[in-house]
């Protein structure tokens, strides 16, 4: 788990097991940013969603292909957390995606250099973005 901001943090994919403790880490919202049947195994977003919801969690779907973010993504994103019960956890494959739609998302809203800190901060490079956040903002 990766702290972004107050209101967001970001993992790789999460087992089913794992739930319970995001709910009782006190998340309140869980984003998943990544397509069902990406990988074998992983679980589908409607097993996380019942698991979610039954520990008191809103459960958001926004699959985004990998190394495929649009800025439609990214607003897409910026609507979700702006309507999602705070604090957020998002995940995917990595925590990159998750990453880049939070970056583009806050484009205009926070500082470029602050959106770069923040997430070198949490471990995900966003510096080769730099351009088009500050495009976005």
């Amino acid at each position: 788990m990766k702290r972004l901001s107050d209101d967001i943090t970001v993992s790789p994919q999460l087992p089913l097991d794992a739930i319970d403790e995001i709910a009782n880490a006190g998340f309140k919202t869980i984003i998943c940013n990544r397509p069902d049947d990406e990988d074998p195994g992983q679980p589908s977003f409607s097993e996380i969603s019942v698991k979610a919801e039954a520990a008191g969690m809103k459960a958001i779907f926004q699959p985004v292909a990998s190394g495929n973010v649009s800025d439609a993504d990214a607003d897409a994103f910026a609507a979700n957390l702006a309507g999602a019960p705070k604090p957020v956890f998002a995940y995917c494959r990595s925590g990159t995606r998750c990453t880049i739609l939070w970056s583009l998302a806050n484009a205009g809203q926070m500082p470029v250099q602050d959106i770069i800190k923040a997430a070198a901060d949490a471990g995900y490079d966003m510096a080769p973005l730099l351009p088009r956040i500050a495009a976005r903002g």
